[in-house]
Order: structure tokens, then C-alpha cells, then sequence
């Protein structure tokens, strides 16, 4: 978190946030004293009694909830909106920070194929688990997502920085960005610029029929488009014509022979995504390139997590998330054939992966 120095009447409104902010941060219940603890160690002054006073506040206003006395407080969704609201100023530009994060942070090289990738998630019953599988296995085998990778956690297991509750079960895809930092890693710069929705005619790139920019971005694009029901990805992977997620990237013309060997090894290497590279200064799918520059296609990770949310599971999805070991994954083909053995339910009283 970013240091603060308050002073009377904006003292109020910035610990508010503050304590806002470490309760969403921390994805569970948090005390005062460990709300204290955290934002102390951030840089900010505020102290046990304090953050107690605000507290019993951000209550009365139905932005916290308190579970009990061990346990603490959680946000609930008017605090969420609230924070969302509060931060939007401070939010332009927050997808290109967070793409440059991920493919700055992430590990994953060809010299060094067990590091990390991006990952999105989606959370949902466990007892939909096989159903889920099923519903993505068409999209991975036309294609439509990055490699046939999937990774999986019950309750009690933790994968893409999230302890799963009990009852649920998590899903990771490798996220599209993931191809930034591979190339990242390869030398050749990637400038990652829209969000987009693709038609696909007979298993091929059409045209565009959205596209929203990343540098203005507040919101993951894809996200959005998924949240909105924009997205036919089952028909797509069931006919080969729908609309699809995809990202659209630019890279200097001169890297352009390097980039195609690169698609190759992600090939190579189940991290297959890029639907098509464009030549120097030349439109890709309708969309101009700067003169020096390529335009290429990338498929969204996020794809097969559409078809969940299309096919009516009752799933929360997250894009771009975390970090996650690329041996966590393994091709969807082969946890079909081990459902339901694998993974296996964590048994009771055993410890938290």
C-alpha cells in the first residue's frame, strides 16, 4: 500500500479506505489488531483503537460485517462497491500496470519450463466438478484457450493464491498473458493492446465485433465481456462458429521471425495460443498497425471458464489472478480420465496445501 500522511477532516475518509482496502487485500476475515498490524507495516499510522472506532463505523454503514470476536470482520458487497468507487481515479490504467506485473514477475522459461505462469480462476460447487470438466473439455480440443492446460483444487487445497472453502472446487487456466512474458523472456517486446471479442467462421478468425482498449482499462476487458454474456464459446467450440475472447498485441516488425519461433516452442510446449501474426506496417483481422509494427491474435485463457458461466454453472471468475507453478497443471485430457480420483478430497483434519 501506498504510504499516506493524514491530516483532519481527509484523516477520516483515508483510514476508512485504508481498512476497506486490507479487508478486500486479504480475502477472509481479518481482526483490528491484524488490520492494524498489516497497515503498519505498510507505512501507515494508525493504531489498534483507531482502526476499532472505524470499524464499528464502516459496521453502521453496512460496509463490514463482523463474524465474532476471534474471527474479525469481512467486507461485504456494499464495502466492495464502495471501495471499487473510491479507487476509480486511481484505477486508469490499472490493466496495463497489472499485465506488465504478471509478465515481469512470472518465472515460466523454455530453459525453465517448471516456473510460473499466469493463471486465471473460477470458483464453483465441488459437486459440479465433473459437469465443469465436460463443459471445457470441447473448448480445449478446438482449441480456444492456451494449450490444454488446466489445473484443479478441492476444498481445502490452495491454488492461484486461494485457499478453496470447503465445499468448492477451483479451476486455473493459463492465463493469455503468459505468452507476454514468455516472449518477454525471449527478448522480443510485446505491447498489449485491446481486449476483444472474435467471430469465428468454420474454426477461423472472422473479424472483430469488440474491442476495448487496455491502456484505459480500469477492468480486465474479457471479464467484462464474459460477465455480460457477450460470449458463445461453447457454440464455437461445438460448431466452430461463435464469438470468442481474444486479445489483440503488437511487436516490433523486426522480431517478427523470432516471435514465429517462439509460437512454435509455446506449441511445443502445450502453451499454444496465438491465432494469427500479421505483417510489418499491415491490419490484422481489420485492426491497423504502426508501420514497424506487427499485429498478432492471441486466444483468451478465459475462454473455457465462458463456457462455465454459458452453461449455467453457478461459478465466480476471476481473470488474470495470480501467479501459479506450471506443475500444477496438467492437460484436461488426463484429469477427465482420472475423475474423480484425482485430485484427491482432502481428508478431514489434514493441513491446508
Amino acid at each position: 500500500m501506498k504510504k499516506e500522511n493524514f491530516s483532519s477532516v481527509g484523516e477520516r475518509e483515508d483510514a476508512r479506505l485504508l481498512i476497506l482496502r486490507c479487508l478486500s487485500d486479504a480475502g477472509g476475515p481479518l481482526g483490528a489488531g491484524r488490520i492494524s498490524e498489516q497497515l503498519q507495516a505498510a507505512g501507515h499510522r494508525l493504531q489498534p483503537r483507531t482502526v476499532r472506532l472505524r470499524l464499528l463505523a464502516l459496521d453502521r454503514e453496512g460496509l463490514t460485517r463482523k463474524l465474532s470476536r476471534r474471527l474479525g470482520r469481512v467486507l461485504t458487497d456494499r464495502g466492495r462497491d464502495e471501495l471499487q468507487r473510491a479507487q476509480l481515479p486511481a484505477r486508469v490504467g490499472f490493466m496495463t500496470t497489472r499485465i506488465e506485473t504478471l509478465m515481469h514477475s512470472m518465472t515460466y522459461r523454455f530453459s525453465a519450463p517448471q516456473g510460473t505462469l499466469a493463471v486465471n480462476a473460477a470458483l464453483f460447487p465441488e459437486h459440479q466438478l465433473q459437469a465443469a470438466l465436460e463443459c471445457m473439455y470441447p473448448v480445449f480440443q478446438r482449441r480456444l484457450a492456451v494449450g490444454s492446460l488446466l489445473a484443479v483444487a478441492r476444498g481445502g487445497m490452495r491454488l492461484a493464491g486461494v485457499t478453496v472453502p470447503d465445499g468448492q472446487a477451483l479451476v486455473a487456466t493459463v492465463c493469455s498473458f503468459t505468452v507476454n512474458g514468455v516472449l518477454l523472456a525471449e527478448g522480443i517486446p510485446v505491447s498489449s493492446r485491446y481486449g476483444a471479442l472474435l467471430e469465428m467462421r468454420d474454426g477461423r478468425p472472422l473479424r472483430f465485433v469488440e474491442l476495448i482498449e487496455y491502456a484505459g482499462a480500469t477492468l480486465a476487458p474479457l471479464e467484462l465481456f464474459v460477465e455480460a454474456g457477450r460470449t458463445s464459446v461453447r457454440e464455437c467450440a461445438r460448431s466452430g462458429n461463435g464469438i470468442i475472447g481474444v486479445s489483440f498485441r503488437e511487436v516490433p516488425a523486426v522480431a517478427r521471425e523470432a516471435l514465429l519461433r517462439a509460437v512454435g516452442r509455446m506449441e511445443d510446449d502445450d502453451l499454444g495460443a496465438v491465432l494469427a501474426v500479421g505483417h510489418p506496417g499491415r491490419p490484422l483481422l481489420g485492426v491497423p498497425v504502426a508501420d514497424g509494427r506487427c499485429g498478432l491474435v492471441v486466444t483468451a485463457g478465459l475462454n473455457p471458464l465462458a463456457a462455465l458461466r454459458e452453461g449455467g454453472l453457478p461459478v465466480s471468475i476471476r481473470a488474470q489472478t495470480a501467479l501459479e507453478a506450471r506443475s500444477a497443471f496438467v492437460p484436461i485430457a488426463t484429469l477427465r480420465n482420472r475423475f474423480p480420483w484425482w485430485p484427491p478430497p482432502r481428508s478431514p483434519g489434514a493441513p491446508q496445501e
